[in-house]
């Protein structure tokens, strides 16, 4: 269910920025620390009630300016990063050296209209996919977490870093929306 058939905003400016240092240092907009391997599921369940507070917001699809997006927008951004994150340890999993395939998350906001989806959904569809990906991560053994996969643009994580630079954006929009 959409919430009506509002023209789509103007999309934000892209971000161009190369996020994966995140998983070896602090990030100072946010506060966020690399997390070890062994917290990544109970981490990432963390964030389902905050999400589902921040989603029954009533001013939830306003943005507080218009080269930002609204709350909804980011929920709709995290539910999609638990998915694609979810099937990229899937792929790490099964596969030696899996190449990811791209994912534009610009694109998937204006593709997907992010700012038209129902937030109640979006909620019910974030703890699915938050639940499915900590439950994969949670299954992850000892040695499977040295186990390699790269980004189309050529950035390597392990199972580890993967889950690390997961959580990073699912805590930093968090931060984002005051969640």
């Amino acid at each position: 269910m959409q919430l009506g058939s509002d023209p789509a905003p103007p999309a934000p400016p892209a971000d161009g920025k190369d996020w994966t240092w995140v998983i070896e240092r602090p990030c100072p907009e946010c506060g966020w620390t690399p997390t070890p391997a062994g917290e990544v599921a109970a981490r990432t369940l963390a964030t389902v009630p905050r999400w589902t507070a921040v989603l029954a917001r009533p001013d939830v699809a306003r943005r507080g300016h218009p080269a930002v997006w609204s709350a909804l927008e980011y929920g709709c951004h995290v539910r999609d990063v638990c998915r694609t994150f979810g099937e990229r340890l899937e792929l790490m999993l099964d596969a030696e050296s899996p190449a990811f395939a791209d994912w534009d998350q610009d694109a998937a906001a204006v593709a997907g209209r992010y700012h038209a989806q129902d937030p109640a959904t979006v909620a019910r569809e974030y703890a699915v996919a938050a639940g499915r990906t900590a439950g994969l991560f949670a299954g992850v053994r000892a040695e499977q977490w040295p186990r390699r996969g790269t980004r189309s643009n050529g950035s390597e994580f392990t199972v580890a870093t993967l889950g690390s630079y997961l959580l990073h954006d699912l805590e930093h929009h968090l931060a984002d929306v005051a969640g």
